[in-house]
């Protein structure tokens, strides 16, 4: 299993974003401090900054930057529509080569989540 840290600046907003735009599960929540989520079989900390050991190493830590997880998905286009209805944001455009399609999310502290998609052997 896998395990990826978020610094958040708002810790419920970020984990309703997970849970009900990409079907995550929230396992642990300390409101506005700390969650656990899963999906499949990644599991994703989200820490305020300053709050716990996570939310403390390294110094300060600050969300956002181009660290990133994937998540693969059938249909990216609908995903997107899905998403952008949703009013999620997103950084640029999607990215069509090599071995198929990436747009990058933003949750609501900026951190960047991948959505990719194979693509169709012909």
């Amino acid at each position: 299993m896998a395990s990826v840290r978020y610094i958040v600046t708002d810790v419920d907003d970020a984990a309703a974003f997970y849970r009900d735009r990409l079907d995550f599960h929230i396992g642990m929540h300390n409101p506005g401090r700390f969650a656990a989520l899963t999906r499949d079989d990644l599991t994703l900390y989200l820490s305020a900054p300053g709050a716990g050991s996570g939310g403390q190493a390294g110094g300060d830590p600050t969300p956002g930057g181009w660290n990133r997880f994937m998540l693969i998905t059938e249909d990216l286009r609908a995903l997107a529509d899905k998403l952008r209805k949703a009013g999620s944001k997103f950084r640029g455009d999607m990215s069509e080569g090599g071995a198929g399609h990436v747009l990058l999310l933003e949750d609501p502290s900026g951190n960047l989540v991948e959505l990719f998609e194979f693509k169709q052997k012909d």
